[in-house]
């Protein structure tokens, strides 16, 4: 028996079933506050606020997530790679590399349904 946080519907969509939310529409795409990005589902951190950047396709990019946190793997289309939280095998979206975004040339592109932000306490850095 698991102790995950109960889903919501849409949440179930995404992270279950393996849905996408609708660009520019979750509620980090814009996020800038300082923090660590947890999985939605078992609330394993990811991704921290520094790896975040602004690629303008519609959902919340890094181009770098906690050493092994997020596992990569073929998606069932054939032609992207679909990353999952490792803990829990959430879907968390897809990433991409070769875009030149960043110097690591790597992009996350995250579903903000698959996610929940704990903002760095004052002082805490």
């Amino acid at each position: 028996m698991n102790n995950w946080n109960k889903l919501t519907p849409a949440e179930e969509r995404v992270i279950v079933h393996k849905g996408t939310e609708m660009p520019f529409t979750g509620e980090y795409t814009d996020n800038k506050a300082t923090g660590t990005y947890v999985c939605r589902r078992c609330e394993t951190p990811l991704y921290r606020s520094h790896d975040k950047f602004d690629s303008h396709c519609g959902w919340p990019s890094f181009d770098d997530e906690i050493p092994g946190a997020v596992k990569k793997v073929p998606d069932a289309d054939g032609h992207r790679v679909e990353i999952i939280c490792n803990n829990c095998g959430a879907h968390l979206g897809h990433v991409f590399t070769g875009e030149r975004f960043t110097s690591k040339n790597t992009r996350h592109c995250v579903n903000s349904i698959s996610l929940k932000f704990i903002p760095t306490k004052q002082g805490e850095e």
